[in-house]
């Protein structure tokens, strides 16, 4: 990284805080004890992972970080996203397979 990332502290503080707030809405949702909070809050958590992506383009459009370095972490920033969704898509299938013998049990 470059010294004018290390100067602009408002930017740096504003990625890290996005970065830190993925983790922390993935420990708030398992907190939650609900399977529909947990969806919602990783789904938080992968629009979280969508403005440190976008944030890191402004990072390499501003001269902050080179190519290379920005080709690795958004590659990283990807796998976190791909994964959340993975996740997601597991949670939201284990929802649906405990609903339909309730709904097919009332009708």
């Amino acid at each position: 990284m470059t010294k004018g990332f290390d100067k602009d502290f408002r930017f740096k503080e504003q990625i890290e805080s996005a970065a830190v707030s993925i983790m922390s809405n993935i420990a708030e949702g398992f907190s939650r004890r609900s399977t529909k909070e947990f969806t919602q809050f990783l789904f938080v958590a992968k629009g979280l992972t969508a403005e440190v992506q976008s944030q890191l383009y402004i990072a390499l459009d501003q001269g902050y970080i080179s190519q290379e370095k920005f080709s690795e972490l958004y590659a990283k920033s990807d796998e976190v996203a791909r994964l959340l969704s993975g996740f997601i898509q597991y949670l939201l299938s284990k929802q649906k397979e405990k609903q339909t013998p309730r709904t097919q049990q009332t009708q």
